[in-house]
């Protein structure tokens, strides 16, 4: 099945209007239902519509309609464009906001500063849509209407999709990666535990056992350095 022709309702219009075509062809064409094109004949739908020539639009040839006029069993092929329009190049810069949620940018600037400190103001811009004064007002607490604002996720506004976060999160993370903070005492590693606890078993001396003998060492030295000067005094 080949494409619709462009405005369809108004080619229908017109090949009714000027062409010996069935209904079943000039629905077929243009993707409408034959009841539809029905009700254009009778004038009970398309009241109003200004029937659109899809020969001076390039959509269809006379030689096509005249085939299909002489032919009730033809269905008609439209016409390949001969003009090639060039693929539109991504435009950089900040994304465009509607204006029906641009006044919802600073709530989702605001969850993106508390909720993610790591990302950049050119992420948050590439995010939102926004200016870099913006941010830093939100950022300051300086905004206008700053003593209103809500933290909203800008996904839930519509602002940016879940993968674009996502992405611009993963991005930062690997050009600043967190710093790990000390989280307490840990655990040893069971290869130094284990290594330990053999040691002990082919020397038959535990942790215990050698300061034990370190602290009897250490009296027994004591009580010498004490007995040793008692002798000195009485003589």
């Amino acid at each position: 099945m080949s494409n619709a022709p462009l405005m369809p309702k108004a080619t229908a219009v017109w090949l009714v209007d000027n062409t010996a075509l069935s209904f079943d062809q000039v629905a077929e064409f243009t993707k409408m239902h034959p009841l539809e094109i029905r009700a254009i004949a009778d004038g009970d739908a398309a009241q109003g519509i200004k029937g659109m020539d899809p020969i001076s639009t390039g959509q269809l040839t006379r030689e096509e309609i005249e085939r299909g006029e002489n032919d009730p069993n033809y269905r008609l092929k439209l016409a390949e464009s001969k003009v090639v329009l060039p693929t539109a190049a991504k435009k950089k810069g900040p994304r465009y906001t509607p204006v029906s949620r641009r006044h919802e940018r600073p709530s989702a600037i605001l969850w993106l500063v508390r909720n993610h400190p790591e990302l950049k103001d050119s992420q948050i811009m590439r995010l939102v849509g926004t200016t870099k004064t913006t941010i830093a007002s939100v950022r300051e607490r300086t905004h206008w209407n700053a003593s209103t604002l809500t933290p909203m996720d800008p996904v839930t506004l519509g602002l940016c999709s879940q993968i674009e976060l996502d992405f611009e999160v993963q991005r930062a993370a690997k050009e600043k990666p967190a710093t790990q903070q000390y989280g307490g005492a840990t655990l040893l590693p069971a290869s130094e535990t284990t290594a330990r606890r053999e040691a002990e078993q082919q020397t038959g001396v535990s942790d215990r056992d050698r300061d034990d003998m370190d602290v009897d060492a250490v009296f027994a030295k004591l009580k010498n350095i004490g007995g040793g000067k008692k002798h000195d005094d009485e003589d």
